[in-house]
């Protein structure tokens, strides 16, 4: 089969390779992109082996991301939103996923549960946040120090999107389980790694199918309750539909805030004066923080797009069937939309990042539960233990399009100086 040498990998960054150059050096990677006059074009080896080579344009300034996510009509997310071409195994498995659809299918899809996710449906989820965020904030402390990530990170997005979706506590671990492994799928070499991803999904497959069986027979107020019954154009969903939805809202509804979480301690640590200016008025700011939080981390670094129709961008003409890539990492980088772009600065207004990907269709459904929990986590945590810091660097990972932190050493008391 043709490989890629390992320079062409750390040289492109559709490969995990690149990801793990130092932070600097991607970014001075992606500001070159940016200054260049037409979008760069990157190939790309599927790792499955037996498919043909095929590239990606790379689009990396703020306004042409922007741009590109309003319309909907011209570049897609069908046949795939993420880099590679689907496994035909994978195919039916993928069947129902909002992140390889397009409108009208997605409209309607999405319509199902925006209900429950949108401001007035996270009004409802108070009583569950607030006490989840107690409960986690209490363990926390008392085992500090500690791994932030394992100890906090994973279990605040974990047990509030359950209660919401209705999946019970004793399915947690596997539901973590499941979800690392399908959000590795970008990463995955061999087909062992396509296996283990198979079998997740067939894991929330089966989840899904018996809680809309218990469901049908005793609804509840839950969006479990909600898929089992929802129907479009008559038709009830199928069971694949069901397992991809409930997939999506388990990935969503975990990797975004969980990385949030980690990169949020680790900027507050490593940026004193903005933690001070934070805990001085931690009400008011905290709205602030939390949005620059998620601007520097950019814990969804891309996204994928399909061209359906001919059209131009940044001096490109682009033609059906091309794929792009919206670096959404780099767009948050850019210096023609953010002054001083590398600064953590929690006063920073107004902050049109791109976190939750651009205003479109396809901008996160999870958004506002994502940064209510964020906010409720920290205040409630700075409030009880203004001098927790992370006592050592964090241990990065780059799973398929998450940025997230893998492992992050916590403790009271003030940090060490350097």
């Amino acid at each position: 089969m043709p490989r890629t040498d390992d320079k062409d990998m750390i040289d492109n960054p559709l490969y995990p390779a690149f990801w793990k150059r130092p932070a600097a050096e991607r970014d001075a990677f992606f500001a070159r992109l940016r200054a260049a006059k037409e979008p760069a074009y990157f190939p790309y080896q599927p790792p499955r082996g037996d498919d043909a080579p095929y590239g990606f344009y790379a689009l990396t300034r703020h306004a042409d991301i922007a741009e590109v996510s309003r319309h909907a009509d011209i570049f897609g997310s069908s046949p795939a939103g993420t880099l590679q071409d689907l496994p035909p195994a994978f195919d039916k498995d993928a069947e129902g996923s909002l992140l390889h659809m397009d409108p009208p299918r997605h409209t309607d899809m999405r319509r199902l549960t925006s209900r429950a996710f949108n401001p007035s449906g996270i009004r409802r989820c108070d009583e569950l946040i607030d006490g989840t965020v107690q409960s986690v904030t209490t363990e926390l402390l008392e085992k500090a120090p500690c791994d932030f990530v394992a100890e906090a990170a994973v279990q605040v997005p974990l047990r509030v999107i359950c209660a919401i979706v209705g999946v019970p506590a004793s399915a947690y671990d596997d539901v973590v389980k499941a979800v690392d492994i399908v959000t590795e799928i970008g990463d995955s070499t061999d087909r062992t790694g396509q296996a283990a991803v198979q079998e997740a999904m067939a894991y929330f497959n089966t989840l899904m199918g018996d809680l809309a069986r218990l469901r049908r027979e005793n609804p509840t107020d839950d969006v479990a309750t909600t898929l089992a019954q929802a129907s479009i154009n008559g038709k009830p969903l199928t069971t694949n539909e069901l397992g991809a939805y409930l997939r999506i809202l388990m990935v969503g509804g975990n990797d975004t805030v969980r990385s949030t979480l980690a990169h949020m301690l680790t900027l507050l640590t490593d940026n004193p004066d903005q933690r001070h200016l934070l805990l001085a008025n931690l009400d008011e700011r905290m709205p602030g923080a939390v949005e620059e939080a998620v601007r520097h981390a950019t814990p969804g670094t891309w996204m994928r797009r399909n061209v359906l129709q001919e059209a131009t961008v940044s001096g490109h003409t682009f033609h059906v069937g091309d794929r792009i890539i919206l670096f959404y990492v780099s767009g948050n980088r850019d210096e023609e939309a953010f002054d001083r772009p590398e600064a953590f600065d929690i006063t920073r207004d107004p902050n049109p990042h791109l976190s939750f990907g651009a205003p479109s269709p396809h901008h996160c459904l999870g958004a506002h539960l994502a940064r209510r929990e964020v906010r409720a986590f920290y205040r409630e945590l700075l409030t009880r233990a203004p001098d927790i810091h992370a006592t050592e660097a964090p241990v990065h990972y780059y799973s398929g399009i998450i940025h997230g932190i893998e492992r992050l050493p916590c403790d009271r008391g003030e940090p060490s100086p350097g």
